[in-house]
């Protein structure tokens, strides 16, 4: 029998549904049955992912956290089946005569063979059973916290690369723009020698040319620092990453639906771990409660015995011991009651982590959610904005050179022109990271990566499963 509480979910400390304006509606695809190949199609990025894969250390330290684990659990699981072993012993031994009745010193040998059956429990409280499933819970829980990391990795890659991708389509905005006001540069320091303008109107184009410029290498130091965090998480040197056009905000990334808060609980590998964490505290409560009641165990060996050693396997050499033993402690100062309010106590913070890792999870759909719907608006907003910046910037030219303005008003026109496009970039970056945080926060890939696994073979009975 087992003395363990029957396994209970405490029940969901979350809403049932999103918030109205948060809902995604019914089309899109599940993110956890997404795997992270179908919603990246970039190739580069694809390669880069699986470089990360392969390379990233935290990641490799999370898969040695799982290997620790199942050690861990056939160790404890051994407990369950009794140890046999084959052992030889023998000696010769003198005898003083005043320590013998004889009065004279006597040489006497003992030499034995035997099987022996080592200290078993017999777990009829279910003990040791108990301790095994605890083990058993903790190595799931390792797996799906591996799990955790590789998601997480995923995201963190696909969002570094997005970054990267942002920068580069800043430095061409920027490069463009120096080439321009280069250009501008030129024109009116030749005007200024002919006397066709003023030298301030110089030193304004001027101070447009180093905006420009200061703004390059800026970006240009901020690419490098990206591309360093990229090789970070990639965990080798990406090498070069060339050019790419710029990415489209509408299309890139798949459209994806929330579902249920409720769905998480086997779609979020953080939550499946500390389910799988509760599930271990539940088992030590079970084996702290068995400690109150005997333990029987057995010991026993068979084999051969003589005192001489040519006589060791003759007739009538045969010798087997069998020693049950039960064992109840009846005063330990109150060692068994502690050590069962501690489990207890244990659990109680398993299921408190448990509800805090379903919080932290609905709030990161529902901040991914609420990001994608907002910043969508404000790119809308951003294109509106830089096609008015567009025309300012075409009005205010054409009124200079008409003479009806000051060059001033082309420096202000021409300055806003480019913190608009540089901020539409952005607002495109950030409405892709918003659609990659909703990937990993809906548990992106991870009912696709447990159907794979169960399609390819039936799993053994020692390798852990997330559900």
């Amino acid at each position: 029998m087992s003395l363990a509480r029957a396994p209970e979910t405490p029940p969901l400390p979350v809403p049932e549904v999103w918030p109205a304006y948060l809902e995604s509606g019914t089309d899109g695809a599940l993110a956890g049955e997404l795997p992270w190949q179908a919603y990246f199609s970039d190739p580069l990025l694809q390669r880069l992912i699986e470089t990360a894969l392969a390379n990233n250390r935290d990641l490799r330290l999370a898969a040695l956290r799982v290997d620790e684990a199942s050690a861990a659990f056939r160790i404890q699981r051994s407990d369950r089946f009794p140890g046999v072993g084959v052992g030889a012993q023998g000696g010769r031994a003198r005898v003083p005569g005043d320590l013998n009745m004889s009065g004279r010193s006597q040489v006497g040998g003992e030499y034995r063979a035997e099987v022996g059956l080592t200290t078993w429990e017999l777990d009829l409280w279910g003990r040791v059973r108990n301790l095994e499933d605890a083990a058993l819970q903790s190595w799931l829980a390792s797996d799906a916290a591996r799990q955790a990391v590789h998601l997480a990795l995923i995201a963190q890659v696909a969002d570094g690369y997005l970054g990267l991708r942002e920068i580069d389509e800043r430095v061409a905005i920027a490069r463009q723009t120096v080439a321009t006001r280069e250009e501008s540069y030129r024109i009116f320091r030749r005007r200024v020698e002919v006397g066709s303008t003023s030298k301030l109107d110089l030193t304004q184009v001027q101070t447009l040319l180093n905006q420009a410029q200061a703004l390059l290498t800026q970006l240009e130091q901020a690419r490098a620092t990206q591309l360093h965090a990229l090789a970070l998480l990639v965990g080798a040197d990406p090498g070069p990453l060339p050019t790419k056009a710029p990415f489209d905000e509408t299309a890139a990334l798949a459209e994806l639906r929330a579902g249920l808060p409720s769905e998480l609980l086997t779609s979020r590998p953080d939550i499946i771990a500390a389910e799988h964490q509760l599930r271990a505290r539940d088992a030590n409560i079970g084996a702290a409660r068995a400690a109150f009641f005997p333990r029987i165990a057995l010991t026993g060996s068979f084999g051969t015995a003589s005192s001489d050693l040519e006589g060791l396997f003759d007739s009538g050499s045969r010798a087997w011991t069998f020693m049950p033993t039960l064992s109840l402690p009846i005063f330990d100062g109150g060692r068994r009651r502690a050590n069962l309010e501690l489990s207890e106590v244990h659990r109680d913070i398993a299921v408190a982590e448990y509800e805090k890792t379903i919080q932290a999870a609905f709030r990161e759909v529902a901040d991914a959610l609420s990001a994608k719907y907002w910043l969508a608006e404000q790119l809308t907003i951003q294109q509106a904005n830089l096609e008015a910046q567009n025309e300012r910037a075409r009005l205010a030219q054409l009124r200079y050179d008409n003479g009806t303005a000051a060059f001033l008003e082309v420096l202000d026109a021409q300055r806003d022109l480019l913190g608009v496009q540089q901020q539409l970039v952005q607002a495109r970056r950030a409405l892709l990271s918003s659609q990659v945080a909703l990937y990993a926060a809906l548990g992106g890939g991870t009912l696709a990566a447990t159907g794979e696994a169960q399609g390819v073979a039936p799993a053994p009975a020692s390798t852990p499963s997330t559900r």
